[in-house]
């Protein structure tokens, strides 16, 4: 059964005709009653009571009318979803991002992503670069925008280079200022700090803590497990201060004294992450090249 032979049958069951229902289907009359006579031998029974100027379905023509109207309306709707993906009225895409970044880059990309094509449906994983990175690897994501170096080698992405941020050290106005009060701390002046830690696998506690083991200290902690909302919640009520990306510093409003870090201070490097293997959906391409040219 061929499905060009149901655009057939159902175009001479409405029309009771061939020769009308040929001309709508634009097909000679001959090679549509080859292809009807075609589909009767297929299925092993007959599908029209042919009389010369009455043409009427039989039992098992009459079975199969709602059945192919059916099949002929799904694959309509089947070419319709995918011209919706391919011209982005339609689809997903599925990007995994740290908190941090949900917080500071991607509120701008992401609403002028969703003004160009609102019928795209984003759905956003937070978490650390080694869980984006086992998301990837496995299918779930799209994209993902991870810390460099990677946790753990992943031959199978691949990354581009997107930015390179400062890091910041956050306070409550109402605490005394880090550091004795500069205007610049060094990661040394952190040592005598209480900090606000967030939870293990979180990219920035890595960042934080190895930096502190490298000038020469284990890091004193306040309040330690906590996702970026609740580290500034924390600081801005006065528990510790927290070392946070300058992006996210920059968004979190009244209530957060920020101090820079003296040269050559701290810094990260994000990357957009792809599988190699499978090329990104379009809609995740056009998302990808938004973030690249943001």
């Amino acid at each position: 059964m061929q499905f060009q032979q149901l655009q057939y049958f159902v175009a001479v069951a409405e029309t009771r005709h061939f020769t009308r229902a040929a001309e709508l289907v634009h097909v000679a009359q001959p090679s549509l009653s080859q292809q009807i006579r075609a589909l009767e031998r297929d299925l092993g029974a007959d599908l029209f009571v042919r009389a010369r100027g009455n043409i009427a379905l039989t039992d098992a023509g009459e079975a199969l009318l709602p059945l192919a109207r059916r099949i002929l309306a799904d694959a309509e709707t089947a070419r319709y979803e995918v011209q919706e993906l391919v011209q982005l009225r339609g689809g997903r895409v599925r990007l995994g991002a740290p908190p941090s970044l949900c917080t500071g880059l991607l509120p701008d990309v992401l609403r002028a992503f969703h003004d160009r094509y609102p019928g795209v449906r984003l759905l956003i994983e937070e978490s650390g670069s080694h869980d984006l990175i086992r998301e990837l690897a496995r299918g779930a994501l799209d994209l993902a925008l991870v810390v460099l170096p990677l946790p753990t080698p992943a031959p199978a992405l691949t990354t581009v280079e997107l930015l390179r941020e400062d890091l910041v050290v956050v306070s409550s106005p109402d605490a005394p200022r880090p550091g004795g009060g500069k205007r610049t701390v060094d990661v040394a002046d952190l040592e005598g700090e209480r900090l606000v830690m967030f939870r293990h696998g979180y990219d920035l506690r890595e960042l934080t803590v190895a930096a502190c083991r490298s000038a020469g200290f284990e890091p004193t902690f306040a309040v330690e497990g906590g996702e970026m909302d609740a580290v500034l919640g924390f600081v801005r009520a006065g528990l510790g201060v927290a070392v946070v990306p300058r992006m996210v510093a920059a968004r979190s409003g009244r209530g957060l004294r920020v101090t820079p870090l003296a040269r050559p201070g701290l810094h990260r490097t994000i990357a957009l992450a792809h599988r190699s293997d499978v090329a990104p959906p379009r809609a995740a391409r056009e998302l990808q090249r938004m973030l690249l040219e943001r």
